[in-house]
C-alpha cells in the first residue's frame, strides 16, 4: 500500500470537518422568507417539480404552477426559474417555494414601474363581472371598470371578452392583491393628441378619413381622429335618403369632404356626396321632355311613386300619371318598391331638382282609340259590368266603361232602378251618345235605338180630338191616362167636371176607361193635356133644344132662351 493510498483516522476526521465547515459556510442562511430567489429545476415529477435553491434540501412545487394555458408542462430539468421563498426551517432543513407567488410579486413590481412612469401594459379581457371586466395581465387578474372601457358606452359588452388591449394602471394594492386598470385614459390621450394635430391642419375643402361613431335620423357623427364632424343627411347622397342607415353603418370607414370648419367652436360639417359630380348638372340636356327610359321604383307615397333614373337622380310619377283609365286610390295598386318601370319625362325643374314622370304616357291613350273606333251615333254591344241607381256601365275595352243613364233606357217608362230590367253580365245594345276625351266620359243610350214615340203624338192626338184611355194613376191634382203604350196624358182636376171636386179618387179608380178631349199637346215638353169636362160640355151643346110657344105650358119665354144663350157663350 502506497503512502497516497494510506489514510489515517486523523486524516479522515480532518476531511469531514473541512467538508462540514465548507457546508456551513455556504449561503444557506441568505435565503429570506418572502424573498424571490433563483433556483434550478433538478427533477420533474408527475405531480411536482423539485427546485434547488442551494438550501439543505430542494423545494417541492406543484406541477400546475409550471403548466401553460394549454395544460402542457413548460419546464425541464436544468431550467433556471425564479421562485418565492414562502417558508424555511433551518433545523429540519425543509423549504417551501412558489413559482406563482414569485410571478405575482415580479408583476406587481412591474406594475408599480408602469404606474410610476405613466407607461402602458398589455392585457386580455377575460370575462364580464358586476361593474366591469376582469383583465389578465399575464398571471395577475386586474379590474377594468365599465366606465373605463371606451370613450363612449359599448353597445355589445360581451364582444370585448377575449380581446387584447393596452391599459393604464390606475391603482395598486399589494396587500389585497387589487389592481385597477383603464383603457379610456389611453384613448383620451390618443384622441387629444390626434385632435391637436387635426386642428392645426384641418381646413375647408380638405378630404379627410373618419369612422362612423353615431347615426341619427338627421345625419351621422364621424370621428375624424380626436374631433367629431357631422355628416348631414342632405349631404350624404345626391339622391333622396330616408334614413342615414340606408348608406352607412356604425364603425364604417368613410372618405369625406370638409364643407365648413369653425375653429372657435370646433364644429366641422362634412359631405359625402360632394366627392362625386352633381348628377343634376345639365339635367335638362340629359333628360329632355318626352324622352322615354327605364327606372327603378325606390319609394311609394300616397300621391305617387319615386323612380330612380340613375344614382342620385329620382323623378316622381304622380298617381294621376300612372293609368289612363284606372282611378287609383294608392300607387301600390300599380307598382311596388323595387319594380323596374318604363317612364316618360314630362318636365324637369333643375332649380328645385325635380323631375315629373309619367307611366301611362308609355302607351297610347285608349280614349283616343275609343273616340276613333266609336263615333257618336254608332251602335255597339257590350256586357254589363256594374249597375247603380243612376244607370248601368257597359265594358268597352282597356278599362273604359260606357254609361247608360237611367233616363236613356226608355222613352216612356218610368224606371225606379235599372235592376228592374237588367242584371250584371247581360249583353246590351246601345247607341253612342257622347265621347268626351277631356273629361273621360263615354255615354250610351238604349232608347235612342228607337224613335221617340212622342214625336208622332201631336199628329196622332191633335187638339180637339177625342181619345180613349185607361186611368194609370190618381193624384190630388188629376188623373194620368194612358192613351197608348208609353203615352200618358193628364186630366187636371179642373178639367174633370164643372162641379168642384175635392179629390179625383172620389169619382175614379185606377183601371177605369175614360173618354176625354185633347186640349193641349207638346212633343218637346212630352205633355198631353186632356179634359173630360170639355167633352161633356160639347155633348150637352149638341143635344136638341125644345122651343115651345111663349107662355105655353112647360115652354120657355124668349127672354129665357136669350138668357141661356148668353150663359153658354160666357161659359165657352
Amino acid at each position: 500500500m502506497s503512502n497516497d493510498a494510506t489514510m489515517t483516522s486523523g486524516d479522515a476526521e480532518l476531511n469531514f470537518e473541512s467538508a462540514l465547515e465548507d457546508y456551513l459556510k455556504s449561503d444557506f442562511g441568505e435565503l429570506e422568507e418572502g424573498s424571490i430567489v433563483k433556483g434550478e429545476v433538478v427533477r420533474v415529477e408527475k405531480d411536482h417539480v423539485l427546485v434547488d435553491v442551494n438550501f439543505k434540501s430542494e423545494g417541492q412545487i406543484n406541477i400546475n404552477e409550471f403548466k401553460d394555458a394549454d395544460g402542457n408542462v413548460a419546464v425541464k430539468v436544468g431550467d433556471q426559474v425564479d421562485v418565492y421563498v414562502a417558508r424555511k426551517d433551518e433545523v429540519e432543513g425543509s423549504i417551501v417555494l412558489s413559482r406563482d407567488k414569485a410571478k405575482r410579486m415580479q408583476l406587481f413590481d412591474r406594475l408599480e414601474d408602469v404606474q410610476e412612469n405613466n407607461d402602458v401594459i398589455k392585457g386580455t379581457i377575460q370575462r364580464r363581472i358586476k361593474g366591469g371586466y376582469t383583465v389578465d395581465l399575464g398571471g395577475l387578474e386586474a379590474f377594468l371598470p365599465g366606465s373605463h372601457v371606451d370613450l363612449r358606452p359599448v353597445p355589445d359588452m360581451d364582444a370585448l371578452v377575449g380581446q387584447e388591449f393596452e391599459f393604464r394602471v390606475l391603482k395598486i394594492n399589494r396587500r389585497r392583491s387589487n389592481v385597477i386598470v383603464s383603457r379610456r385614459v389611453l384613448l383620451e390621450e390618443e384622441r387629444e393628441s390626434k385632435r391637436s394635430k387635426l386642428l392645426s391642419t384641418l381646413e375647408e375643402g380638405q378630404v379627410v378619413a373618419g369612422k362612423v361613431k353615431n347615426i341619427t335620423e338627421y345625419g351621422v357623427f364621424v370621428d375624424l381622429g380626436g374631433l367629431d364632424g357631422l355628416l348631414h343627411i342632405t349631404d350624404m347622397s345626391w339622391k333622396r335618403v330616408k334614413h342615414p342607415k340606408e348608406l352607412v353603418k356604425l364603425g364604417q370607414e368613410l372618405e369625406l369632404k370638409v364643407l365648413n370648419f369653425d375653429r372657435d367652436s370646433k364644429k366641422v360639417s362634412l359631405g359625402l356626396k360632394q366627392l362625386k359630380p352633381d348628377p343634376w348638372t345639365s339635367i335638362t340636356e340629359k333628360y329632355p321632355e318626352g324622352a322615354r327610359l327605364a327606372g327603378k321604383v325606390t319609394n311609394l307615397v300616397d300621391y305617387g311613386a319615386f323612380v330612380e333614373l340613375e344614382p342620385g337622380v329620382e323623378g316622381l310619377v304622380h298617381i294621376s300619371e300612372m293609368s289612363w283609365t284606372r282611378k287609383l286610390r294608392h300607387p301600390s295598386q300599380m307598382v311596388k318598391q323595387g319594380d323596374e318601370v318604363e317612364v316618360v319625362i314630362l318636365g324637369v325643374d333643375p332649380d328645385k331638382k325635380r323631375i315629373s314622370l309619367g307611366m301611362k304616357q308609355v302607351r297610347p291613350n285608349p280614349w283616343d282609340l275609343v273616340a276613333e273606333r266609336y263615333p257618336e251615333g254608332a251602335v255597339i254591344e257590350g256586357a254589363i259590368k256594374n249597375i247603380t241607381e243612376f244607370g248601368i256601365f257597359i265594358g268597352i275595352e282597356d278599362g273604359i266603361d260606357g254609361l247608360i243613364h237611367v233616363s236613356d233606357i226608355s222613352w216612356t217608362k218610368k224606371i225606379r232602378h235599372p235592376e228592374e230590367l237588367f242584371k250584371v253580365g247581360d249583353l246590351v245594345q246601345a247607341k253612342v251618345l257622347t265621347v268626351d276625351k277631356e273629361n273621360e266620359k263615354f255615354t250610351l243610350g238604349v232608347k235612342q235605338l228607337h224613335e221617340d214615340p212622342w214625336t208622332n203624338v201631336p199628329d196622332s192626338y191633335p187638339v180637339g180630338s177625342t181619345v180613349n184611355g185607361v186611368v194609370t194613376n190618381i193624384t190630388d191634382f188629376g188623373l194620368f191616362v194612358e192613351v197608348e203604350e208609353g203615352i200618358e196624358g193628364l186630366v187636371h182636376v179642373s178639367e174633370i167636371s164643372n162641379k168642384k171636386i175635392k179629390s179625383p179618387a172620389e169619382m175614379f179608380q185606377e183601371g177605369d176607361t175614360i173618354q176625354a178631349r185633347v186640349i193641349h199637346v207638346s212633343a218637346d215638353e212630352r205633355r198631353l193635356g186632356l179634359s173630360i169636362k170639355a167633352l161633356k160640355d160639347e155633348e150637352e151643346r149638341k143635344k136638341p133644344k125644345d122651343y115651345r110657344s111663349v107662355g105655353g105650358e112647360g115652354g120657355q119665354s124668349l127672354g129665357d132662351i136669350l138668357k141661356q144663350k148668353l150663359e153658354e157663350e160666357a161659359g165657352e
